[in-house]
């Protein structure tokens, strides 16, 4: 799969404000910091396309892509895990979040991100659950693999699979937004047969 073209649609907080076309939906979570507006960024080809924040965990808005003119969305899903703010907006996003994932119809699978030089967090830990509870494909990537030697990287592997407990069926996948080795791969990987499926449904 390729894709050639990308566009920014819409910001939401509440339902009533979600695309209503019908369009499948490819979201993206994780950790403030976790590089998330870099993915979109590299896998999209656009330098802007997800802005990168200065200040982790101030943006607390849903925001959607439109892929190849009408394909699919791409759906940025806030930050979560930044400690320097209140637990009462921290609950706020877990809310946005949470209203997100339920009953979406549109969203037919959640990229997981979790930062590959780390022991997956407590946060991590529950988006995963939280995605499995909807019944929702999850794939877990991992970012920033540049920075680790191949040693490393078979290492941080065990490490993030054994605490999300994944197994040989779950899909896992590392990536660097630095050096974008394997992109295409990653592509066809985390958005193949999305628009075969629509059609089949249709």
């Amino acid at each position: 799969m390729r894709i050639k073209q990308s566009e920014f649609e819409i910001s939401a907080v509440k339902r009533e404000q979600y695309p209503v076309d019908g369009l499948p939906e490819v979201a993206f979570v994780g950790r403030s910091n976790v590089g998330k507006s870099s993915i979109i960024n590299a896998l999209a080809n656009r330098r802007h396309l997800a802005k990168v924040s200065q200040t982790p965990g101030k943006t607390r808005l849903i925001n959607f892509f439109m892929i190849n003119e009408g394909e699919f969305h791409l759906v940025d899903l806030p930050g979560y895990g930044y400690a320097k703010v209140s637990k009462t907006e921290q609950a706020s996003w877990g809310k946005t979040i949470e209203m997100y994932l339920t009953d979406r119809e549109e969203l037919k699978r959640v990229i997981l991100l979790v930062d590959s030089r780390h022991k997956p967090t407590k946060d991590d830990l529950i988006m995963h659950d939280w995605v499995k509870h909807f019944d929702i494909e999850a794939i877990v990537v991992a970012t920033k693999s540049d920075k680790l030697s191949n040693n490393e990287l078979r290492k941080s592997e065990k490490i993030i699979k054994d605490t999300m407990g994944l197994t040989k069926d779950d899909k896992f996948y590392f990536f660097s937004s630095l050096n974008k080795k394997g992109k295409d791969e990653l592509i066809n990987y985390l958005f193949e047969g999305l628009v075969e499926e629509e059609n089949e449904i249709e």
